[in-house]
């Protein structure tokens, strides 16, 4: 598929307040494609100054736009999803070609993304209230939610739609004005976005979008700003830290979704067919880079040796090429230095003693391409056991005991997702509730939904997306007291 047409038709400048222009002095940055190494186009590399100018543009539509009619918004929202519905092909080209993920899986999170607006379009008008009489009986107590005003996104490149969608949904449902920042390896998908949300009607200055090689020369001046209320990223722990420092000297409302390091349990009496099913949704989706891949894989002693087998069977079976061709199951790695992580960490445990029973090697030629690998015996000292792959890889340990298995599971500063698969449904569910994760999987590998909470506990964040509390995120709550005459 020839998607450098879809590319050359894109607006790449900076959007504030309603009109894509240039950044300060014309600077550019480019983009890749990560299955070939070529440049695909060429975007606006924003400055401090730019970012100042875009902060300010919101602060002085924030008023403005919380005073428009919640049905007024949602319908925008509801719009916009179907107009994204309506650009799947075009849009999934074009992430595929950024990105890298196969062009059914980037179908996929059109799909999934684009939910988020649906969800939200509909939450806006269920913002909700209170009114009671005091304990006493003398005064009224009125509580109301309104808007947190405006808001700082700061997105991640792996899933460059649904990750804005995720935060602009609930930003816009709540009617709060914002400053987004897309991952400069992957901006174009974002791009698309935010035309979508023009077309469907979105007023100037509710959405201001600064792209730029440098993260902090655009965030740090909209932290600092005091005009933002409220911040919202999704990246690594490290990054997230600096940010909750940041925020706390302007006592800003916060929503992190950090790092992760997702068990896959399995237990003796689970289903097989249904675990390796699982596990294949867990770790193969997004070529595994992905916060909710599964990342260690914890299999009972008895079954070990079959899931191993056929978990390799299927992963090294798989498809490997350009996402874009037809029938390709494994894209490319985003960056030359995902690649390489994802290789060291192999190699670490190999060297420690851990067996590759499928793939453990890079793929020689143009591209950033690592063959769908499955480790056993990855002993406890490896790095891979500690580090999030975001990669092809499976690696397996044994456990004989459920005690083992909770404790491997948990023996992490992370808990944002895990997976469990038992057919004894009280075991199960006794399991799930300890296992220290916010978001959990029971016979299932496939965990996200517009309408759940998403989010994690320990360092993996604070907050949740998504779901009935997603808005709340987005909202502060008033109390207003008044006597009973």
């Amino acid at each position: 598929m020839d998607v450098q047409p879809i590319i050359d038709k894109l607006n790449t400048g900076l959007f504030i307040n309603g009109q894509w222009r240039d950044a300060e002095g014309g600077k550019t940055i480019d983009v890749f494609n990560p299955a070939t190494g070529k440049v695909l186009t060429s975007i606006a590399d924003g400055s401090g100054a730019d970012a100042e100018e875009a902060i300010k543009v919101a602060g002085e539509t924030q008023e403005s736009w919380a005073a428009t009619p919640p049905r007024e918004r949602g319908e925008i929202l509801r719009r916009a999803y179907e107009i994204l519905i309506s650009r799947t092909d075009e849009i999934a080209a074009v992430m595929t070609a950024e990105m890298g993920k196969p062009l059914a899986e980037s179908k996929g999170e059109v799909a999934y993304g684009a939910e988020f607006f649906r969800w939200f379009a509909e939450e806006a008008v269920r913002i909700e209230g209170d009114f009671t009489v005091s304990a006493d009986g003398k005064s009224r107590i009125i509580v109301s939610r309104e808007p947190v005003g405006p808001s700082i996104l700061i997105t991640p490149w792996n899933f460059p739609l649904a990750m804005g969608t995720r935060k602009i949904g609930p930003a816009i449902a709540a009617g709060c004005t914002m400053v987004f920042k897309p991952a400069q390896l992957t901006p174009l998908t974002s791009f698309m976005l935010v035309d979508a949300l023009v077309e469907a009607g979105l007023p100037a200055g509710v959405l201001n979008v600064v792209t730029s090689s440098s993260a902090r020369r655009v965030v740090t001046p909209w932290m600092e700003s005091g005009i933002a209320r409220k911040v919202t990223f999704t990246g690594s722990t490290e990054v997230g830290k600096g940010l909750l420092e940041q925020a706390a000297q302007h006592v800003m409302k916060t929503s992190m979704e950090l790092g992760g390091n997702a068990p896959f349990v399995v237990c003796e009496d689970a289903d097989l067919e249904k675990a390796v099913d699982g596990a294949m949704k867990a770790k193969m989706r997004n070529i595994g880079e992905a916060c909710t891949a599964a990342n260690r894989f914890f299999v009972h002693r008895s079954v070990a040796d079959e899931f191993s087998n056929r978990l390799a069977e299927r992963m090294g079976a798989m498809k490997i090429g350009n996402g874009l061709d037809e029938g390709v199951e494994v894209g490319p790695l985003v960056e030359e230095k995902a690649l390489n992580k994802v290789a060291e960490l192999v190699d670490d445990a190999v060297q420690k003693g851990a067996k590759v029973v499928t793939g453990g090697e890079k793929i020689e030629g143009e591209g950033y391409f690592y063959r769908p690998t499955v480790l056993t015996d990855v002993p406890e000292d490896s790095e891979i056991r500690r580090e999030e792959i975001f990669g092809p890889v499976a690696p397996i340990t044994v456990f004989d005991t459920d005690e083992e298995a909770v404790a491997l599971a948990n023996e992490t500063e992370f808990g944002l997702a895990g997976y469990l698969f038992s057919e004894n449904l009280g075991r199960a569910l006794k399991l799930t509730e300890q296992m220290q994760c916010g978001m959990i999987g029971l016979n299932t590998g496939l965990i996200s939904n517009a309408g759940a909470p998403f989010g994690g506990v320990k360092q993996s964040g604070l907050g949740r997306e998504g779901g009935r509390v997603g808005i709340e995120e987005f909202l502060e709550i008033k109390y207003v007291a008044t006597p009973r005459v």
